[in-house]
């Protein structure tokens, strides 16, 4: 006796061994095939729009001023290496660098421990005013820097330490803090209550239940905020300009000025430093991005 096979509109068509795939189905399978083919096709182009300008930057850094006007697209007739000693020597990369390590860890550790702290808080903890400081911070990620420079100068000038590391720390605290309060929180509002009621009766305080419980079941979170926090810092150019007037606290961006004068500018030397500085950036964001994409998806999708 012969079984009878019924489809209904909801169940997914499946091809049967053996047995040719109906006009329905291959439409389908085309369908899904193509619109693969598309998505690819466009991602390539994306990727080739960003991925281009550093190849030439990074190539163009061995040319010679006037190779890179007369065949900016052609390649270099010699791979020099010397010319990144000399970027390095001449520029005096060594101090900025030191100073862009210093300030974009600093921020970073603040913007980690604070903005956790504030998304637990925000998340997990029942007070007053709790909405205004969540549309608080949600005008952080809506006003531009440049709304608030006024007032920042005249705090930092109070304050006393304008033209020091500190100026730059904790602006980019400020700055970052916004983001990380909504995607941490955001992950920690999918974690189970039970857990936070489990560690309430057995005595945990809030403190200690940040500390032990929280802050490691976090950790991709933490690990997304703070690639964005390390790109932010290490590239920030705005405040820094403002804020700093000493060579010896200078960071990369304003160090990089440098090699433009007035009435010249040395290219192959200027392209040299930027691949210093932007290759590094490239390898930790190509060395993390699958924790940032798990860093965002999982606080949204659990």
């Amino acid at each position: 006796m012969g079984t009878v096979l019924t489809l209904s509109t909801d169940t997914p068509l499946v091809a049967v061994p053996g047995r040719p795939l109906q006009p329905t189905q291959q439409r389908r399978k085309a369908g899904v095939r193509a619109s693969s083919v598309l998505f690819y096709t466009v991602m390539t182009a994306i990727s080739l729009i960003y991925l281009i300008p550093l190849i030439w930057m990074v190539l163009s850094s061995f040319k010679t001023q006037n190779e890179i006007f007369d065949s900016p697209w052609s390649l270099p007739h010699s791979i020099d290496l010397s010319i990144l000693g000399e970027a390095w020597q001449r520029g005096g990369l060594g101090t900025y660098v030191a100073n862009s390590i210093m300030v974009t860890t600093a921020s970073v550790v603040g913007i980690l421990l604070f903005g956790s702290m504030a998304a637990f808080a925000l998340s997990r903890l029942n007070f007053r005013l709790r909405g205004f400081f969540l549309v608080f911070l949600a005008l952080g990620l809506l006003l531009p820097v440049q709304a608030y420079f006024v007032a920042q100068s005249t705090m930092l000038d109070r304050l006393r330490i304008n033209d020091t590391r500190w100026a730059l720390i904790i602006p980019y605290i400020g700055l970052g803090l916004s983001l990380a309060v909504y995607l941490l929180k955001a992950y920690i509002d999918t974690l189970p209550r039970e857990l936070f009621e489990s560690a309430r009766m057995d005595g945990c305080g809030d403190l200690r239940m940040y500390f032990v419980l929280v802050f490691p079941l976090i950790r991709p979170g933490l690990a997304t905020v703070a690639v964005f926090s390390i790109l932010g810092a290490w590239n920030e150019f705005l405040l820094a300009t403002l804020y700093i007037q000493s060579d010896e606290y200078k960071t990369i961006p304003v160090g990089l000025v440098a090699f433009t004068g007035k009435y010249s500018t040395d290219y192959p030397l200027l392209f040299a430093a930027l691949s210093i500085i932007t290759i590094p950036m490239v390898a930790i964001y190509v060395i993390f991005h699958r924790q940032v994409i798990n860093g965002i998806t999982e606080g949204t999708l659990r």
